[in-house]
Formats: structure tokens, sequence, C-alpha cells
């Protein structure tokens, strides 16, 4: 389980692809803090560390997570945010995130809005019926709060904090986004429904 507060920003090495789905390779100061076997979300997709080497971690994403996600189109110095999953008693400063990347999403606007920068994101209406005015939603997997919710798309505000943390910084029109909506609202539909 993560909070969607972004520890650092890794870069792809490699992306070797086959039929069996693609084994990365990414750089990042986080991987002196893992060991074979643990978790870590990679652009907000939960994968495990398969092998660790001098500053380097490598992982494997299978099929069912390539087509759900922006790893799909992984590429050799791409930048991908990168969290270790929580420990407990950690404090949960974000939201419950999974790394269970339910879709991908397309930037559709950037705009300033004062020191903050607001993104628009387009998304599937199967997605937006679990997202709420002002309730959280994992953005290659970064916590944010929902500041405008419309019937295609919905916008979050990037604190400058954020903007310097997190690969975001570099969304233009045309990013494609991994989103993980709350899962409580996944939850709570389902008991409804019955």
């Amino acid at each position: 389980m993560f909070t969607g507060l972004v520890h650092g920003v890794g870069r792809i090495e490699s992306a070797e692809r086959s039929d069996d789905g693609v084994r990365l390779s990414v750089a990042s100061a986080l991987a002196d803090e893992l060991t074979e076997g643990d978790s870590i979300a990679v652009n907000g997709v939960c994968l495990t560390a398969t092998a660790i080497d001098g500053g380097r971690f490598a992982a494997e994403v299978m099929n069912e997570t390539l087509s759900r996600s922006s790893l799909r189109d992984a590429a050799r110095g791409t930048e991908v945010n990168l969290e270790l999953p929580l420990r407990a008693g950690d404090r949960l400063g974000g939201h419950v995130v999974q790394g269970h990347v339910d879709a991908v999403g397309t930037v559709r606007t950037v705009s300033e809005d004062g020191f903050a920068h607001l993104i628009e994101i387009e998304a599937t209406g199967e997605l937006l019926r679990y997202v709420v005015h002002k309730g959280s939603i994992a953005v290659d997997g970064v916590s944010l709060t929902v500041a405008e919710l419309g019937d295609r798309s919905f916008k979050v505000s990037l604190i400058p904090q954020t903007l310097r943390r997190t690969n975001l910084a570099h969304a233009e029109p045309g990013t494609i986004v991994n989103l993980e909506v709350d899962v409580l609202a996944k939850y709570v539909e389902k008991l409804i429904a019955r």
C-alpha cells in the first residue's frame, strides 16, 4: 500500500519487451533502500523489485498492467515517479493508493493558477463515476485533490512542491498519465449494488 507521496524521480535505463511483458531497469537512489521482492510504485504502478544493482533496480511488468497503464510506452530516458510502500506506523499524508492503476488519462490543458499549475485530464466515464469534487485521485502515483469535475475530464491543482518533486512538472497537452481512483468509492458502489 502507498500514500501517493512520491519519494523521488527515477529514470528508465532500459525497457526490454517480449510476448511475456516488459522488463524495466530504473536508475534511482531509492534502489539502495530496496531488497529483492520489495514493492515499489513506478508512476503509480505497484511493481516488485526483481534485482538491485548499484543505484538501479529491475522489475517485470506483466501484460495486464501494460494494457492499463502508461508503462506500455516505457522507454529509455523516461522519468518516473517512485514511492516506497507505506510502513506500519508511518503517517498517511496522502490517501490510500494501492498501485493498481485503473486506466490512463490524457492531459488536455495545463495552465498557471498563481503559483500552482492547473492540469485538466480527460478520462472515460467509466472511471469518472468514481471521481468526486474535492476527492482524491492518484495521477502517475501522485495523490491529488480533484479541483473541478466535468463530464469527460477533471482538473487537479499542483503546488510548487509537487512540481519540484514529481514528473508532473513536465506534463503537457497529450501526455498520457496513469489514474487510480479512490478504492473506497469502488467498495461503496459494490456494497450498495447488493
